[in-house]
């Protein structure tokens, strides 16, 4: 008698986040043109047609890739609890938030980068992605309100604009420290640069939220 062989079950939440792990890296270094599948299916350990599968093309796997990163944001900005803040420290801490992550994940950068080179024609099929960022928008704006009411900030502030402008500082001083680096001759790899380059961006963003004292009666 042949002995039975037990089918193991696949757990398709585990499956799904093994490729998008191997997907992001591979996407991440290789570029949108550059990628394959067949590589992520080996560094996934997968098969093509199981790639194929759960997320239908290579342009699915990469929109897949990119709700999930900006999913992962979403959960870090979650997790900040701006009302334990006075207004200012509020700031300075979204700030250092904001930066650190980008500091930590640069295959966020590369791939947001190679999506804006395609003028967003993934992210604009995403329906998840209209509203993913208002709970952090309403957090800011909160902290903002407060500010205001104190007399620490002014009452202009488009929320979007600031959030923009705090994530632009950091963004493209990472992005291009390469590139920075040369033009100026001035080393941005050392290990105070990070810390510096945060403070000068928490200097910069609070200086323009606090009021112009020839506006005030």
């Amino acid at each position: 008698m042949k002995p039975v062989r037990k089918i193991r079950k696949r757990d398709p939440v585990r499956t799904g986040k093994a490729i998008l792990s191997a997907g992001r890296a591979e996407f991440s270094v290789a570029g949108y043109e550059g990628a394959r599948v067949d590589r992520v299916a080996e560094k996934s350990n997968m098969s093509k047609g199981l790639i194929y599968h759960y997320f239908g093309s290579k342009s699915g796997l990469f929109l897949a890739i990119l709700e999930d990163i900006y999913q992962e944001l979403r959960d870090e900005n979650s997790g900040l609890v701006l009302d334990d803040f006075e207004p200012e420290e509020g700031i300075r801490q979204l700030i250092n938030h904001t930066f650190t992550y980008f500091s930590k994940h640069p295959e966020f950068l590369v791939l947001v980068n190679s999506e804006n080179m395609m003028h967003a024609e993934h992210l604009k099929k995403s329906v998840m992605m209209r509203d993913l960022f208002r709970p952090i928008v309403v957090k800011i704006q909160a902290l903002l309100d407060r500010g205001a009411r104190q007399g620490i900030f002014r009452e202009d502030v488009d929320v979007i604009q600031l959030y923009v402008s705090i994530v632009g500082l950091g963004y493209f001083f990472l992005g291009n420290r390469h590139t920075l680096e040369v033009v100026f001759d001035t080393p941005l790899f050392e290990d105070d640069t990070l810390s510096n380059r945060q403070r000068h961006i928490e200097d910069m963003i609070l200086s323009y939220l606090r009021p112009n004292p020839h506006t005030l009666n």
